[in-house]
């Protein structure tokens, strides 16, 4: 049996499911899941994160958290943590760059929250000599001051999908046509968490709502805004989400979402705008939204790459100057991809973001 025929299955026996119950079926399901059967990461994978396209980009950050905690008073011990850690690539860039800020690695309990036993395998070897705790919840992490980092982690989460329809919303459903997997839609319903929606959208406009994202940030907000800390969440999206930007991706090229299900990553864009709410309601300070561009280069990425480029040459050095510019040029990763900062109220955002 493949995820398709037990998809088929579901839909036969239950009806209709929303766009996010098929993205969690597609992404977690336990035994033909896309990220619990495979690494997807690097060239061999379906995609290429930026811890993966330059070390740059881990230290950079790891510096900007490091630079957060000296001013919050270098509170001992914290938690240092990150969402969705991939292969464990940002984390160990992110402590080689900090182990010469003093007291940091002493005061810090590395904790990762990855629920994928093949992407743990692959971070319990990439951060080999470092005391290393996994949780598979932000509600496990420890109640201490929180220095947190998720990068592409909030574009994985299931959304929901509606159609405006006057005063209600129709949802996008996933459900069969010609016994094949088809988009449909649902009758129309009010949608009160949409309720916002109404002054900025008209009938046919299409919005995406992640449920799931509110707890997660939540926890991660009450953390920060109770005990200190900081977080950087780099992720595609903008402030406000409009429009369908569910995508799939497969061997490093687009594919139809509905095509081989469980074979391609799923994602969709980050609505910013929702995030910052959730941790404005839990106490916590926020950032300008910020191009990754404008963030790397405020934290001196350019200077670090002139650095790196004095002990290369030829295919080494071209790899660099490639890597600059992937990230942060305006039509490459620079402008797509965005940084919210979350900090105690009445303390500065980590370094490289504005209030």
């Amino acid at each position: 049996m493949s995820l398709r025929d037990h998809l088929i299955a579901r839909i036969d026996a239950d009806g209709p499911m929303s766009v996010a119950d098929y993205m969690n079926e597609c992404l977690l399901n336990p035994k033909y899941g896309y990220y619990t059967t495979r690494d997807p990461l690097g060239a061999a994978g379906d995609f290429i994160t930026a811890p993966e396209i330059s070390q740059m980009f881990g230290e950079l950050l790891g510096l900007s958290l490091a630079q957060s905690w000296l001013d919050q008073g270098s509170p001992a011990p914290f938690t240092l943590a990150e969402l969705g850690p991939g292969r464990g690539t940002l984390m160990a860039d992110l402590l080689r760059a900090t182990k010469s800020v003093p007291g940091f690695h002493a005061a810090a309990q590395i904790v990762l929250v990855e629920a994928s036993p093949t992407l743990q395998a692959a971070q319990q070897q990439a951060l080999a000599g470092y005391a290393v705790q996994w949780e598979d919840t932000v509600s496990s992490l420890p109640d201490t001051p929180l220095w947190l980092v998720a990068n592409e982690f909030f574009d994985a989460l299931p959304i929901r999908q509606f159609l405006r329809d006057g005063d209600g919303w129709r949802e996008k459903r996933v459900g069969l046509q010609q016994g094949q997997l088809a988009f449909g839609l649902g009758h129309s319903t009010p949608q009160p968490a949409l309720d916002q929606r109404m002054d900025d959208t008209q009938d046919g406009d299409l919005v995406e709502f992640c449920e799931t994202a509110a707890p997660i940030l939540a926890t991660v907000a009450k953390r920060i805004s109770t005990h200190g800390g900081a977080a950087l969440i780099v992720d595609y999206g903008d402030w406000r989400a409009l429009g369908d930007t569910l995508q799939a991706l497969r061997s490093h090229k687009s594919t139809d979402p509905l095509d081989d299900p469980g074979q391609a990553d799923l994602t969709a864009h980050v609505d910013f705008e929702a995030l910052a709410q959730v941790a404005q309601a839990a106490g916590c300070a926020y950032s300008r939204v910020t191009p990754q561009g404008v963030f790397l280069e405020r934290l001196g990425i350019t200077t670090r790459a002139q650095t790196l480029a004095k002990q290369l040459n030829g295919p080494a050095l071209d790899n660099l100057i490639a890597a600059h510019q992937r990230l942060t040029h305006p039509e490459e990763m620079g402008n797509l991809f965005k940084v919210l900062g979350l900090y105690p109220d009445q303390t500065t955002p980590p370094p490289g973001l504005n209030a």
